[in-house]
């Protein structure tokens, strides 16, 4: 009957040792994880900053867009006027003749 519960002492103690393995393999599992876990948090700051920015810049080039149109129409009014200015130059001078 001593051998027997010798026996079952030393299964036991082999079933904390197998236990206590386990455990460490969760808690390094853990830890892995959890050093997963901040890598993707601060890759989404990141990505966050990156959208902060992308959305700054599509701004300036919005605003930058609008002033080249004014710029446009400004063109395009001043090359009337200029046409306009053409055609009454053209007249007037057509009034003089040489020779």
């Amino acid at each position: 009957m001593i051998q027997h519960s010798v026996e079952q002492i030393s299964s036991g103690v082999e079933y904390v040792n197998e236990a206590g393995s386990a455990m460490t393999d969760i808690q390094n599992a853990v830890g892995r994880v959890t050093t997963i876990m901040a890598d993707i948090r601060q890759a989404s700051e990141r990505q966050g900053n990156v959208a902060v920015e992308i959305d700054r810049a599509v701004g300036q080039m919005e605003s930058v867009t609008q002033q080249n149109a004014a710029l446009v129409e400004e063109a395009a009014a001043a090359a009337k006027s200029l046409e306009s200015q053409t055609t009454d130059l053209r007249r007037s001078v057509g009034v003089f003749r040489l020779g």
